[in-house]
């Protein structure tokens, strides 16, 4: 027996108009068809028949989005900078301002035989997508989390992309042997950023499942991983090298000063189309009593 995946998508969208607006609601869906049944956006506005869906199952997918899961951790995969990535609660839904991130130190880097590290690499989409378009590069990604390290090693091998993780707390690099050795000449970071206070104004599908570790800073130290993350770049990012940074948008000046306090140049803001600051970038350069 088969049924319309139209039909089915229909399903989805009216299932979570209570909480998502439409259009999200069915990207949603064909998130879920894809996953499912391989089924193309076009493939479901053609209205291709597919199977009959195991009744149980597909219910017990629709209950999990209209509790807020992320269809991304109902999936258990997410699409990021051309590739897909394994994803559970232990990381990050990798996001689209993310991939700008990923895609300025790939133009600005391309052909260059560098040694990169990826500060709190999460699911890996960072590293991973760097190992794969800088082909000359050699690639680490670090993390505190040992579950999110599987994920992330998974997901190497999954893209087969050549990257080494290690297992270490940023805010501890000296403790790590492979972090207190090793010169880079780039380091990039999507830190935890948000602060306890903007808790309420965050979605539930984010805050009920995302995992707080990789999100969250006291409102009290905002900038805390900036501070340890500029302190390893001062002893251990080459000179000329360039460290990039995801930031909050409230704390643009702030992040600039931690940066050039510790002898890290001067930041370059990047901004999106709507002129929110995104990233940062600055090139080492050592100071004299660099306040760190």
């Amino acid at each position: 027996m088969h049924v319309s995946s139209r039909q089915l998508a229909d399903e989805v969208v009216t299932r979570l108009g209570q909480i998502y607006d439409p259009a999200e609601a069915r990207s949603i869906a064909f998130l879920l068809l894809e996953h499912l049944y391989g089924l193309s956006k076009a493939a479901v506005a053609a209205d291709k028949t597919i199977p009959q869906p195991d009744p149980g199952g597909w219910q017990e997918n629709l209950r999990r989005l209209e509790a807020h899961e992320p269809v991304q951790y109902v999936t258990g995969t997410a699409h990021f900078y051309g590739l897909r990535f394994r994803v559970n609660p232990a990381v990050l839904i990798p996001r689209p301002e993310t991939e700008e991130l990923v895609d300025w130190i790939i133009r600005e880097h391309r052909n260059r035989s560098i040694r990169i590290l990826d500060i709190g690499t999460g699911s890996g989409c960072i590293a991973v997508s760097l190992a794969k378009n800088l082909p000359r590069a050699q690639v680490w990604g670090a993390d505190i989390s040992a579950d999110a390290l599987r994920t992330a090693r998974r997901n190497a091998h999954y893209n087969e992309a050549n990257v080494q993780f290690v297992e270490a707390d940023i805010r501890h690099w000296e403790t790590a042997r492979v972090l207190a050795e090793l010169t880079f000449d780039l380091v990039v970071s999507n830190p935890p950023y948000v602060t306890t206070s903007e808790q309420s104004l965050m979605r539930p599908n984010v805050l009920a499942f995302e995992p707080h570790l990789a999100l969250f800073v006291p409102d009290a130290d905002p900038l805390l991983f900036y501070r340890h993350i500029a302190a390893f770049c001062n002893r251990h990012l080459n000179p000329g090298g360039a460290a990039y940074f995801e930031i909050n948008e409230q704390f643009p000046a702030q992040t600039a000063g931690v940066l050039q306090a510790a002898g890290l140049g001067d930041p370059f803001l990047y901004t999106d189309l709507f002129g929110k600051a995104r990233h940062i970038r600055v090139f080492l350069e050592k100071r004299p009593n660099a306040k760190i």
